[in-house]
Formats: C-alpha cells, sequence, structure tokens
C-alpha cells in the first residue's frame, strides 16, 4: 500500500495457449492488477466469469506453478490445457 491507503498496481502479461485461447479468443492481454495476487486471481480478474478449471497448468515466468503462487510486476502468467504425451 501507499502512504495513502491507496492498493498499488503491478502490470502482468497475461497469456492463454493451446485450446484456451481458442475457447476464450484471447492470446495475451496486460493486466493492471492489485499487490499481493496470486495466480489464481489472475485468471479471475481476466476471466470473471470462468470458474478455474482443475486440470489446467499454470506458469510464471516459463516455470510450473499452482494457483497460489504470488504474482509480482512485471510477471507473466501464462494458462494451457494440460500436455499428454505421444504414441508409446
Amino acid at each position: 500500500m501507499s502512504q495513502r491507503g491507496i492498493k498499488l498496481k503491478v502490470q502482468i502479461t497475461v497469456r492463454f495457449f493451446a485450446s484456451l485461447r481458442e475457447r476464450y479468443g484471447i492470446d495475451e492481454r496486460i493486466v493492471s492488477a492489485p499487490e499481493n495476487i496470486t495466480v489464481g486471481e489472475v485468471w479471475h480478474l481476466v476471466l470473471p466469469e470462468e470458474p478455474l478449471p482443475d486440470n489446467m497448468l499454470a506458469a510464471r515466468n516459463m516455470e510450473y506453478v499452482d494457483y497460489g503462487s504470488m504474482v509480482a510486476e512485471g510477471d507473466e502468467v501464462a494458462f494451457f490445457p494440460p500436455v499428454t504425451g505421444g504414441a508409446p
């Protein structure tokens, strides 16, 4: 918080991949978010009417993270469907 009690904002790049990009029509979006926001809260900030899918993968700055991971100024948060393997 600032000295005046105003909640500060951070800028985050949010990316959607594969079927998520097609489903929601979002490739990349830069959003202003409150400080102390989690990856899961970023999802709800961008898609407030959509529940957080149970089987979706999330990454922060190209590393897999859970939905409770904190996001900071300048971070990139990416959401994508689970990856399946090829033929055995």
